[in-house]
């Protein structure tokens, strides 16, 4: 399925989120996203990256996936 949530979010992401590459991984608790940005900033980087995620979550649901908030 990491295909699936890859197409989706690629599907749903603009030139200005700044998203130039993406790798879904299987993990033991469902999938783990990252995410590789060009941001002028780290701080601009996790705003494009809400953004991205945003934009995909009605997307997302449709195929039985959830957003869950990054680890800090």
């Amino acid at each position: 399925m990491p295909a699936v949530l890859t197409d989706l979010l690629w599907a749903h992401t603009s030139a200005a989120h700044g998203l130039e590459h993406l790798r879904a991984r299987a993990s033991e608790n469902g999938m783990d996203l990252y995410l590789f940005l060009r941001a002028t900033s780290e701080a601009a980087a996790l705003g494009q990256a809400h953004a991205i995620l945003t934009n995909a979550r009605t997307p997302l649901r449709a195929f039985g996936y959830t957003v869950a908030a990054p680890p800090r």
